[in-house]
């Protein structure tokens, strides 16, 4: 088993990544130190809050650098949530704000209601997106491997990606609007959903992530 490194940076969701991990049994380090996310031989990014303060927090850690690096290095590289968000280069959350501008596309608020033909949809759809919703995988990824279709995941989110390149686009849901849940290009993924409040198929995807390291 190789090193998985968290990175810790104050603005990540870093428990329950942990605990997912050690129930897979994998060998992880939760750090704010870049020559061990240089060394580590795959890293995650997880990621709450707002992105300015996400970029922010980053910034302040020294760790942008190491953290672009390392997602640019072929080595296995997931973020998630917000940590999915800031691998792009802006966000309407926060405007002239840059990410780290890794992947090309645009992060969106969620629009209210989208469909109007919908009835009552003040009442159906309510921001943040807090709940489970189910995956459309358009493209072959072997994060996803195992997974069918219709796999239903954990969101909380008030801002969605709308990528650029749709031939990275290894999953997709639909709430008021259809978002990217996630993308992949090589070995660099990201996931708008928590894979680690996500049940057995969450576990599944970062079984996955786990098994690219080794």
């Amino acid at each position: 088993m190789r090193l998985i490194a968290i990175v810790d940076y104050g603005a990540g969701n870093l428990g329950s990544v942990q605990k997912a991990l050690a129930f897979l049994g994998a060998d992880f380090t939760v750090t704010r130190d870049a020559a061990v996310l240089r060394a580590a031989d795959g890293v995650i990014l997880p990621g709450v809050g707002a992105f300015g303060d996400a970029m922010r927090s980053l910034n302040e850690s020294d760790l942008t650098d190491a953290v672009r690096g390392c997602a640019l290095s072929g080595k296995p590289f997931l973020g998630i949530c917000l940590g999915y968000q800031i691998l792009f280069g802006a966000s309407d959350e926060s405007p002239g704000v840059r990410g780290l501008g890794l992947l090309p596309g645009k992060v969106l608020r969620i629009p209210f209601a989208a469909d109007t033909a919908l009835p009552n949809a003040a009442e159906t759809y309510k921001v943040p997106h807090m709940g489970w919703n189910s995956l459309d995988l358009p493209n072959a990824c072997p994060l996803f491997a195992g997974i069918d279709s219709g796999a239903y995941v954990y969101f909380v989110h008030s801002y969605f990606v709308r990528a650029d390149v749709r031939g990275e686009v290894a999953a997709t849901t639909h709430y008021t609007t259809v978002m990217d849940a996630a993308v992949r290009r090589e070995k660099l993924f990201g996931v708008q959903f928590h894979p680690e409040k996500s049940g057995a198929a969450g576990l599944a995807i970062l079984k996955n992530f786990v098994e690219m390291t080794t």
